[in-house]
């Protein structure tokens, strides 16, 4: 458990997720590629290829040098894309692709955190047409994502206004800790990738998630809480079990009313007595 809910006479805090590895088991821009295909917006050659790097991320993790790369391929490959369409594909597809690959693990943090009283926001490389919706399928706060830029005709130009990636994730939450009121302090962070190490150090409880042999590496050496997602879990079958805040309150107020029964039953007992010794 992550503690007592929040003084909220002090800052506001808040939990700060990667998405990719982290909360959901895959890529979150990769894992839309039959979608785009189906739709018309990429060809085979490219979903094959966006299926290789799905494969090489999932493998070992992906280091500045590959994300460098995979950006490079992605900002060429969406380049003319239409803004609404992608929006519209993702929103068709999204329960059938990301519903499934959301890790129980994650998903019971995020709502503890959310019991807490902390805010929670995805911070992800990927697109913003792309996590945004996730997001809100998470139940998150506010999203940080990578924002391309949209021409006058409402396709993608193939540049980017905005990477979400390494030192800017840091930046970001910098921001938002001004804007929102938050103790970084008191905050949590949690990532797979080394090239989170700035979003990671920028808080008072980071942690690493699924973590790449270098992640790892700077985890140990640091003292930071390493912890392993497995479970990938569709959310409509987490909701048919409670969670375990819930399974919490339901124990509280069993007690509660336990509790309540004994007392009843000394003090039944004592009026009964009472009423002997009287007679």
């Amino acid at each position: 458990m992550l503690g007592l809910v929040e003084n909220h006479s002090l800052p506001r805090t808040a939990a700060f997720f990667d998405l990719d590895k982290t909360v959901i088991a895959k890529s979150s821009t990769l894992t839309f590629s039959k979608s785009f295909y189906q739709g018309g917006l990429i060809n085979r050659r490219a979903v094959l290829r966006t299926a290789y790097a799905q494969f090489v991320f999932l493998a070992g993790g992906a280091d500045h040098d590959q994300m460098e790369r995979m950006r490079e391929y992605l900002s060429a490959l969406c380049r003319g894309w239409n803004v609404q369409q992608v929006k519209e594909i993702v929103a068709e597809t999204l329960h059938d692709l990301i519903d499934p690959i959301i890790y129980d693990e994650a998903a019971s943090l995020i709502e503890e955190h959310h019991t807490a009283g902390r805010d929670v926001v995805i911070v992800s490389t990927s697109g913003a047409e792309v996590v945004e919706p996730i997001g809100e399928l998470l139940g998150a706060d506010r999203v940080v994502a990578t924002r391309m830029v949209v021409g006058d005709d409402g396709c993608f130009t193939g540049e980017v206004e905005y990477y979400a990636y390494g030192p800017t994730k840091a930046a970001a939450i910098k921001e938002l800790a001004v804007s929102e009121g938050y103790d970084l302090d008191r905050c949590h962070a949690y990532s797979d990738s080394v090239t989170d190490v700035p979003m990671l150090e920028s808080v008072g409880h980071p942690h690493a998630v699924n973590p790449d042999r270098a992640l790892r590496r700077e985890a140990l050496s640091r003292g930071w809480p390493v912890l392993d997602f497995h479970r990938p879990v569709r959310l409509k079958e987490r909701r048919r079990k409670p969670s375990r805040p819930a399974l919490v309150a339901v124990a509280a107020v069993g007690a509660a009313a336990a509790t309540a029964g004994l007392v009843w039953f000394a003090s039944r007992r004592r009026t009964t007595r009472a009423r002997f010794t009287l007679i």
